[in-house]
């Protein structure tokens, strides 16, 4: 449950508030990534004649991926609802900035601050969480980072901000990192109302 009511919430973009088709395991074939060793640090290690090409397959790959992406359900519902409770919020995503442009705006997605790889260090790094923190003049622990996977968690835990799971009802071996876990953004909708129903009573 969280402690309280967020002041700030930022998102993850791609399984959080849009789809996403990537296929890692097709990318870490064409970059000869072996498994259990994350792309961004693999790419990072190559020489770097190398590491240019690599970042265009992995940009490519996004790209093709933003394309197909759909907004998720109960995106419009909390958007909403924060709109409504006069808290910022903002997108931090591992993907390049021109695919997560591109998901945001087919979507129609109104949040205004997108943050990417190309703007600071990627999750689990808390640098982009932290950079918001300063930018809303919001201490860290009254932020929420949803997220769909484990480098949210990670991320939000590095930067002493709450965090949120969206698992869509499937348990996951690290849901003990985050501070509550949802089905999917309805369910995170209601948890917020609650939590800020108890701030105002």
């Amino acid at each position: 449950m969280l402690a309280h009511k967020p002041l700030g919430v930022i998102f993850d973009l791609d399984n959080t508030l849009v789809s996403s088709s990537l296929d890692f395991d097709s990318i870490r074939a064409s970059l000869g990534c072996p498994k259990g060793i994350d792309l961004l640090d693999f790419i990072d290690a190559l020489p770097e004649h190398h590491q240019v090409e690599a970042h265009e397959v992995i940009v490519e790959y996004e790209i093709n991926d933003a394309m197909t992406a759909n907004k998720l359900a109960g995106t419009d519902q909390i958007l909403t609802l924060l709109a409504e409770l006069s808290l910022p919020c903002a997108i931090v995503t591992r993907n390049c900035r021109q695919a997560a442009t591109i998901k945001v705006k087919n979507n129609n997605i109104d949040i205004e601050i997108l943050l990417t790889r190309e703007d600071h260090k990627a999750k689990p790094a808390p640098d982009a969480l932290l950079h918001l923190a300063e930018l809303w003049q919001i201490a860290p622990e009254n932020l929420l980072y949803v997220g769909d996977y484990l480098y949210d968690l990670q991320a939000a835990r590095n930067a002493n901000t709450m965090s949120c799971l969206i698992n869509y009802g499937i348990t996951a071996s690290y849901e003990n990192l985050a501070d509550v876990v949802v089905h999917d953004l309805n369910e995170l909708s209601e948890t917020i109302k609650q939590v800020s129903i108890v701030e105002h009573a």
